[in-house]
């Protein structure tokens, strides 16, 4: 299947390929892929969500999925590791489009080049947003100090930027999450060199260790209460992070699906006198079975993320509606790359195969936030109503 570069993609074919042929080497040395993040720094990536006023190139959520989408078919692992700047960047923008300039210097810093961080998973906490296992130290100046372990923080060896949450207990009563910024250069910040993982490698989502490390009260932006919240800022990181995984995870089905078109026509069988698998029956239908799984996801991201973008007011069918749409897309992906290793036959599992690694880093999609279990609790909650205590 040959790839054509869409008239407004800010990845041309050449960019593509370059990135495509450098990924291989990254998932087997386990390293981060350095020139894919220049090259696109060079095109406006980073800057997408920005305001055209403050330089930045003004996407909106839609036009940023779809990019996301078409690198991930090239890349899923540093597709995946730009998403965590591009959900804090796009926070910023849902929050400046609905009256909320707290974050716009987020914008500011992307277009001078800024890289930022998603320090906010923690192992164990399975109430992700809604409470913190890292303790935040109020300061006589505003300031807070934060201590506690973040687990898959993805652009680690180059974030200069990172968000962080953790839990105010100085009033026992009334405790407090607190968000804030960190620079990288803080002091108690260290990033531990212990990614080493089945899929998604050149992601690079070390641990991140905080030990006291203090946020100036010009870098605290949110402080809200435990548990669920309506402030905007919930929304914005949800909508943002559940979409872009989304469409990361299509992008990599969308490249196993041209992985097995290219298999069925390339192999032959002996038994049917030679002919390409492409005039298999069972192929055809297994390449089939993939194709329509695949054609019903980028509709769905395109129609939500374009919601975001028309401030259109789901209320709270928004949640149930977000987190759907990150499990049918993860899902849809592993059962893509599953019938396109199965077309493609044995040599898929050597250990040189695209497919291979895509299979691998598919696998990822499970852990996301948010996990089936959640997603099923939500959406059950929207149609069965709460579980009385």
């Amino acid at each position: 299947m040959a790839e054509t570069t869409p008239a407004d993609s800010l990845i041309d074919d050449g960019l593509l390929a370059r990135i495509r042929s450098r990924a291989a080497t990254h998932d087997r040395e386990n390293t981060f892929p350095h020139d894919d993040l220049r090259e696109l720094a060079e095109v406006g990536y980073l800057r997408m969500f920005a305001p055209v006023a403050d330089g930045g190139l003004g996407f909106g959520l839609e036009r940023v999925a779809r990019e996301q989408t078409r690198l991930a078919t090239a890349a899923p692992a540093t597709a995946l590791a730009i998403n965590m700047h591009l959900v804090w960047t796009g926070v910023a923008k849902v929050l400046l489009d609905r009256g909320d300039d707290s974050l716009r210097g987020v914008l500011q810093d992307a277009v001078a080049g800024e890289v930022y961080a998603f320090g906010n998973s923690e192992a164990g906490n399975d109430l992700v947003l809604f409470d913190s296992r890292t303790a935040a130290v109020p300061g006589p100046d505003g300031s807070y100090a934060f201590t506690g372990r973040k687990i898959f923080t993805s652009l680690s060896p180059v974030w200069t930027r990172l968000g962080v949450f953790g839990r105010d207990d100085s009033d026992p009563s009334h405790p407090l999450l607190v968000h804030a910024f960190l620079d990288r250069e803080t002091a108690g910040v260290t990033t531990l060199d212990d990614w080493d993982t089945l899929a998604m490698r050149a992601s690079q989502s070390r641990t991140t260790v905080l030990d006291g490390a203090v946020a100036p009260a010009s870098r605290v932006f949110r402080r809200l209460a435990p548990g669920p919240n309506p402030d905007p800022l919930i929304f914005a990181i949800f909508s943002n992070f559940e979409i872009l995984v989304a469409a990361v995870y299509t992008g990599l089905a969308q490249r196993a699906l041209e992985l097995a078109v290219e298999a069925a026509h390339r192999r032959t069988s002996m038994k049917n006198g030679g002919r390409p698998y492409a005039h298999d029956p069972d192929i055809r239908w297994k390449v089939a079975e993939a194709g329509i799984a695949h054609d019903g996801i980028p509709p769905q991201i395109a129609a939500l993320a374009s919601d975001v973008d028309g401030l259109v007011a789901h209320g709270a069918a928004w949640f149930p509606k977000l987190v759907g749409l990150k499990v049918r897309a993860t899902e849809t992906a592993r059962v893509v790359v599953d019938q396109a290793l199965r077309v493609s036959g044995g040599s898929a599992i050597a250990s040189s195969s695209e497919l291979g690694r895509l299979y691998r880093d598919v696998v990822a999609g499970l852990f996301h936030p948010s996990d089936g279990e959640s997603a099923h609790s939500t959406v059950a909650s929207a149609l069965l109503g709460p579980i009385p205590e």
